[in-house]
C-alpha cells in the first residue's frame, strides 16, 4: 500500500526458536496508533526492534512509505522511522542538550555540526517534555522519569515518520503519563506521522490508540481497530486473566476481575 507510512506483509518473527507472528499483515497509515499489546514475553519488543530493523526476520516484507526496509540507507532509515527503547544506557557523559541533539544526527552532514535551527529543534523538543531548563544537567543526574521524558525529546528532535515506541510511559507519575500521550496525540495529527507503541495500561490504550496488534503467543495474532478489538473475551484470552469492561459518559474503562 503506497499510502501507508509503514506496511508489512506475511511477516513471521522468532526468538530462541518460539514464533513471535506468523503472516503478519498490517499498515500503518498518517495519523493512525497502534498500540502492541501483550504478556510479558509475547514478543512485544522483539516485533518493535524487527520493524526498526535491528534485527532479521524470519519471512515477510517491511516497507516505510513504499520502500523495503532493507534498501534503506541508514540515514534514510532514520528519517523514515525513530525508536524509544525500553533501557537506556549512558555510556558516556553527556548534558539533557547534547543528548537530545542526537536525534537531529540524521540531518547533518559529516564532519558538519550542529546549526541554530538544530538547536531550536532540540530545545522545543525539551520544553514540549516539560524539561526546558535541564538542558545543562548531565543526562546521568536525572531521574528515570527525568530521563525517560529526555529520550522522548530525542526522538522528537529526530522527527521521524513513524515513532516506535516501547513502553512510553515507563517511569512516569500519572500526571507526565497523560501529558506525553497527549503530546504523541498531537504529534500525529500534524504533519505525515503515525505511532507503533507497546502498552500495558489497557485504558491509555483504549484512549488514545485507534488500533491495535495483539500477540497471544505461537504466532497467533489479531489486528483491528480499537473499538473491535478491546473486548472482554479478547483481553481475557490475551492476559490470561479476568477483565472487566466498564461504561461511564465518556469512555470505557477496564479493570482486572
Amino acid at each position: 500500500m503506497m499510502n501507508a507510512l509503514l506496511d508489512v506483509r506475511s511477516l513471521q518473527t522468532s526468538i530462541a526458536g518460539r514464533v513471535i507472528c506468523s503472516n503478519l499483515d498490517f499498515s500503518v497509515k498518517q495519523g493512525e496508533c497502534w498500540g502492541v499489546l501483550g504478556i510479558n514475553g509475547s514478543g512485544k519488543t522483539t516485533l518493535l526492534h524487527t520493524l526498526a530493523g535491528l534485527r532479521d526476520r524470519d519471512a515477510g516484507e517491511i516497507r516505510y512509505r513504499g520502500t523495503a526496509l532493507e534498501t534503506l540507507k541508514p540515514l534514510a532509515l532514520a528519517r523514515q522511522r525513530g525508536i524509544l527503547f525500553q533501557d537506556k544506557s549512558d555510556t558516556f557523559p553527556a548534558t539533557v542538550l547534547e543528548t537530545v541533539l542526537t536525534g537531529r544526527h540524521p540531518y547533518i552532514k559529516s564532519w558538519h555540526w550542529e546549526t541554530a535551527g538544530d538547536i531550536a529543534i532540540a530545545r522545543n523538543a525539551l520544553q514540549q517534555v516539560d524539561l526546558m531548563g535541564m538542558e545543562n544537567r548531565y543526562i546521568n543526574t536525572l531521574s528515570g522519569g527525568e530521563r525517560q521524558r529526555a529520550a522522548v525529546a530525542t526522538l522528537i528532535a529526530q522527527q521521524p515518520s513513524v515513532y516506535l515506541l516501547d513502553e512510553p510511559t515507563n517511569h512516569l507519575d500519572i500526571r507526565h503519563q497523560v501529558k506525553l500521550m497527549q503530546l504523541f496525540d498531537g504529534l500525529k495529527n500534524r504533519g505525515n506521522t503515525a505511532l507503533v507503541m507497546i502498552l500495558h495500561d489497557l485504558n491509555l490504550a483504549a484512549r488514545f490508540c485507534d488500533h491495535v496488534l495483539m500477540l497471544f503467543g505461537e504466532g497467533k495474532t489479531l489486528r483491528g481497530t480499537t473499538l473491535e478489538l478491546l473486548t472482554a473475551a479478547n483481553l481475557e484470552e490475551l492476559y490470561g486473566y479476568p477483565i472487566h469492561k466498564l461504561h461511564d459518559n465518556t469512555r470505557t474503562i477496564f479493570i482486572p476481575a
